[in-house]
């Protein structure tokens, strides 16, 4: 615990003063108000024991912060996301709970029943986080403000920094299945594309924008690929290129989000949602630093005017009427890719 170093007036005022290794100065001239501090908030992987026998036990799910007494947090990802599930527990120096509280949809957490003088010991722990523990310190206001609580992914995955990504087509994959008479599946990927993803600081407003040439579908088969790329399908003559241009994300998960945007492929612009996973940030051979994420989406052929259907034997389809687009990412930080 930090030392908390508080002020008492010696004309005719009364400070208490909390015995467990707290030190106090006092002004021989005027008065200072009484006032609560929070200690930094650091990582604990073992939880004290929240021992039965509490002195107040208290289950509260509250809004946001304001005045009067009470427990007042907010708890939150490093990224910003509210962390709904969080709960706060609050034990005082023996280890007894004194109260425990869940916060709201927005991560907070706010409780009205004043807590006595002294100091206390907060534990914020949801599933799939790191717990954290912080101190708090309560005069005779009642109240306690810890302020914003950071809880960490288990596993340290967080999202990667504000700025431009420029996807890196060698060490990516764009690519589609699609069922085949009905009992197996047929693979084939563009191996020509390119984008850029802006990581703004409102992870919701972030951006993603890709372009992709429709002539380097590769299925493995070239006569496959010459009926791709056909009227039939894709027509590449008439519509050379596929864009996705993202409009906002929502979040899904701990570390997965959803991408909203606009698909435009055989000269046909349909909203597409992407499920997007993000697998984590790190530095590459060349002195940069990389962000990788899987994507994956479900597209209907007759929604981009794509109808071509040979029927074989019991009114099978030669080619299913789904795509399933998948995506695996890595995208480089800046505006330039590192150099051949």
């Amino acid at each position: 615990m930090h030392d908390q170093n508080d002020e008492c007036d010696q004309h005719g005022r009364h400070h208490e003063c909390d015995q467990h290794d707290q030190h106090h100065e006092c002004d021989q001239h005027g008065v200072h108000d009484q006032h609560v501090e929070r200690s930094d908030t650091s990582d604990m992987s073992n939880t004290s024991d929240t021992r039965a026998g509490a002195k107040r036990g208290m289950t509260t799910t509250g809004a946001g912060a304001g005045g009067g007494a009470g427990l007042r947090a907010r708890i939150h990802t490093r990224d910003g996301w509210a962390v709904q599930h969080a709960v706060l527990t609050v034990t005082d120096m023996t280890g007894a709970q004194v109260l425990r509280a869940q916060a709201d949809t927005d991560g907070a957490i706010r409780t009205d029943e004043p807590l006595p003088p002294g100091a206390y010991t907060v534990i914020a722990t949801a599933v799939g986080y790191a717990p954290v523990a912080s101190t708090s310190i309560v005069t005779a206001s009642g109240r306690a403000d810890v302020g914003t609580v950071v809880l960490a992914r288990q596993g340290g995955v967080e999202l990667p920094p504000p700025g431009a990504w420029t996807i890196d087509p060698a060490h990516s994959t764009v690519g589609a299945v699609a069922q085949h008479l009905g009992i197996s599946s047929v693979r084939g990927r563009f191996t020509e594309f390119g984008g850029r993803i802006e990581v703004a600081e409102d992870i919701e407003k972030s951006r993603v924008e890709a372009v992709i040439q429709a002539a380097s579908i590769d299925t493995g088969n070239a006569m496959r690929d010459d009926h791709l790329k056909s009227p039939d399908f894709l027509n590449v003559e008439e519509f050379p290129q596929l864009t996705y241009r993202s409009t906002h994300l929502s979040a899904a998960g701990a570390d997965r989000w959803t991408v909203h945007g606009e698909l435009s492929m055989h000269g046909v612009v349909r909203d597409v949602d992407l499920d997007l996973t993000y697998l984590g940030t790190g530095p590459d051979p060349w002195g940069g630093v990389r962000a990788a994420f899987r994507a994956v989406a479900e597209l209907r052929r007759e929604d981009f005017a794509m109808n071509y259907n040979q029927v074989v034997a019991a009114g099978i389809a030669a080619i299913g009427t789904t795509l399933r687009v998948e995506l695996d990412i890595q995208a480089v930080q800046g505006e330039d890719l590192p150099a051949a």
